[in-house]
């Protein structure tokens, strides 16, 4: 589709999704957000594709809400648009998703690129929810997910300070992969891709399943839930075509089925 604000495309078994409103530093409307939840979903879809790239370029990620459509918003007003949950449904695309990010990831930009499932950094990157600085808080996840990952105390730093975080700092924090230089970016990103696009797409899919509810269950029902994914793919013929092809020391053709 031809979008507004972003660009999507395909290249092999990889969608890869770009925000594409500079002059703003991507700053994430109601529209661009809209646009960006439909692209994503729209790969989730197609059945050729098999892993994401979500990017804003070398120059920007995504520099947080477009405040503009926010002054003048009463408290209802927000609640019955629930512009954040279009937040929720990047929370339930299937396949996995990997963010390159580079420059500003803040406010609605950092909660989009923690609710990917990996994070490419470039050396420019920084990470932060600055909401506090205008009398407001992260609404899409950042507190909790920011929680989970980087702990408590450095948590509390971010968002109660508002200041970023460089890209070697989230990286030793364990909020991105890895970081690379720019010119490097995109490709470390459409290659890891394109890595996890070769293996089985159902394991795929219900292997990040289970890592998701790592951070949503207590322990035990998180094992159990693994457990019971694990039995499921033994009925699939893609576990059987891995578990044949490596007796027969062939590689394996995967075919999601």
């Amino acid at each position: 589709m031809t979008y507004e604000f972003v660009i999507s495309e395909r290249e092999g078994a990889v969608g890869v999704v770009t925000i594409n409103r500079p002059r703003q530093l991507n700053a994430l409307s109601s529209a661009v957000l809209a646009e960006l939840v439909d692209a994503l979903e729209a790969h989730d879809r197609d059945d050729e594709v098999r892993a994401i790239v979500l990017t804003g370029g070398t120059e920007v990620f995504a520099a947080g809400a477009d405040l503009k459509e926010f002054a003048k918003r009463t408290a209802v007003e927000m609640l019955v648009s629930n512009r954040v949950g279009l937040f929720d449904r990047i929370r339930g695309i299937g396949k996995p998703i990997i963010a390159a990010v580079s420059g500003y990831a803040l406010g609605g930009g950092c909660e989009v690129a923690m609710l990917c499932d990996m994070v490419i950094a470039s050396e420019t990157a920084r990470f932060g929810q600055p909401e506090i600085n205008v009398g407001l808080m992260p609404g899409a996840g950042g507190t909790q997910r920011l929680a989970r990952t980087v702990g408590k105390a450095k948590a509390m730093e971010m968002v109660l300070v508002g200041s970023p975080i460089d890209a070697q700092t989230a990286e030793r924090l364990g909020l991105v992969n890895r970081v690379v230089p720019v010119g490097e970016l995109l490709e470390t990103a459409k290659g890891l891709a394109q890595k996890i696009a070769s293996r089985p797409p159902l394991s795929v899919k219900l292997t990040k399943q289970a890592v998701l509810k790592a951070f949503e269950l207590p322990l035990t029902e998180a094992v159990d839930y693994e457990r019971k994914l694990f039995y499921l793919l033994f009925a699939s013929e893609d576990a059987q075509e891995g578990i044949s092809a490596f007796i027969e020391k062939r590689p394996p053709s995967f075919q999601g089925r």
